[in-house]
């Protein structure tokens, strides 16, 4: 979100901020999580999280379009996940 409020010229240092921000705190959850979990796992939840959160707030918050298939997409993703996570 940040990054999107940054290409509106009125917030645009709150916008870069908040992503900074945010950018910094999943970074330092995936340094976390890999303490725990093999890398190649570590990082597919982290951006299967980032993708799926990503879409769900550009649907609600900014009124990004949808269909059946978008909506498909994310479920495969989360599913490919949850699997990777599953077989460890």
């Amino acid at each position: 979100m940040g990054l999107k409020m940054a290409q509106e010229p009125a917030t645009r240092i709150t916008g870069i901020a908040i992503a900074v921000l945010f950018m910094m705190f999943s970074g330092a959850l995936l340094w976390y999580a890999q303490k725990q979990i093999p890398l190649g796992t570590a990082y597919a939840v982290w951006t299967g999280i980032g993708a799926a959160g990503t879409f769900f707030v550009g649907v609600i918050a900014y009124g990004d379009p949808t269909s059946f298939l978008r909506y498909l997409g994310v479920v495969l993703i989360i599913a490919g996940v949850a699997t990777l996570k599953l077989a460890n």
